[in-house]
């Protein structure tokens, strides 16, 4: 029976990426890039922002990688300078709004990125659960973003977006409250 290689672990990637090892960064891009392309446009509901915060994050990242303290917590840390790059252009976005400046539309809502076969009655729901996010506070939609739609352990969601563990769960909880009171559900 011959064993077949499996992947590196992210511990020994890093350790190899702070070896200057070139293969070992584009090992750790390919592996996450597209996770990180998807939650930065889920969060943004702007594939183009999404691209710069994508390309922003790794730059971040392998320019940072020695002040990571634990090399099998790369794809969090990862996540937590995605988001911190997100938020940068919320807040960005959020001014070009106020000042009338923002003629962009959002091009990757709920609705916009489901799959092809999800019916019109799910489509509308997604509709009205991206106007109630659109309504919150960033850090929350963000929070509520990673759980819900994300599925990230609460644990990682705290070190995520740069919060403690009950300050997560709050945030989740009061979006939780407004989703479900716009879609009809009580608790």
């Amino acid at each position: 029976m011959v064993a077949h290689d499996r992947a590196p672990s992210d511990e020994t990637l890093v350790k190899r990426a702070l070896a200057s090892d070139a293969w070992a960064e584009e090992a750790l891009f390919r592996r996450y890039a597209a996770q990180v392309l998807v939650l930065a446009e889920r969060l943004l509901r702007r594939r183009s922002l999404a691209d710069d915060v994508l390309q922003d994050t790794f730059a971040d990242a392998f320019t940072k990688l020695e002040t990571l303290r634990d090399p099998s917590a790369f794809r969090s840390w990862l996540f937590g300078i995605a988001v911190r790059r997100v938020r940068r252009q919320q807040r960005k976005l959020a001014m070009r709004r106020a000042l009338g400046l923002d003629r962009s539309l959002d091009d990757a809502t709920l609705a916009m990125v489901a799959s092809s076969d999800c019916s019109p009655e799910r489509l509308a729901e997604l509709g009205r659960i991206d106007r109630i996010l659109a309504t919150l506070h960033p850090d929350q939609r963000n929070a509520w973003m990673l759980r819900r739609v994300e599925g990230e352990k609460l644990e990682d969601i705290a070190s995520i977006v740069g919060c403690s563990l009950a300050t997560a769960k709050r945030r989740i909880q009061a979006a939780d409250v407004l989703v479900r009171g716009a879609l009809g559900e009580s608790r």
